[in-house]
């Protein structure tokens, strides 16, 4: 599977954005996914996950109550909607694909299989 994230940009603090990241190559409606960030001179952070149902999601501290993660397996993509953005959201957000159905905000890396090229977002103060 390719997965190929795009909808990142430069936003004004306060602003919103939504990333999208399209698979292609196998379906992934069987997949937990995830959306990771990694701002420069730090380490990959986890930002969200979501079940291969969408029934279940996940959030890393710093995104809880200001981004939102779906999918839509008919489109084989998953999305992140991040509102209230800040500087410090700034980094390069990745898509990834899991080996399992679910995945949490402690799920290790090794569980995902395939990673997305990244999205760059930047906010400005």
């Amino acid at each position: 599977v390719q997965l190929q994230a795009f909808g990142g940009g430069l936003v004004q603090a306060g602003g919103s954005l939504r990333l999208s990241c399209a698979a292609s190559g196998s379906t992934i409606s069987n997949s937990g996914m995830g959306w990771f960030r990694q701002a420069p001179g730090k380490e990959r952070e986890f930002v969200s996950g979501i079940s291969w149902s969408g029934g279940s999601t996940a959030y890393g501290d710093s995104v809880e109550g200001r981004f939102t993660i779906s999918r839509d397996n008919a489109k084989n993509t998953v999305y992140l909607q991040m509102n209230s953005l800040t500087p410090e959201d700034t980094a390069v957000y990745y898509c990834a694909l899991s080996q399992l159905p679910i995945v949490r905000a402690t799920s290790p890396l090794r569980v995902y299989d395939a990673w997305g090229q990244g999205t760059l977002v930047t906010v400005s103060s």
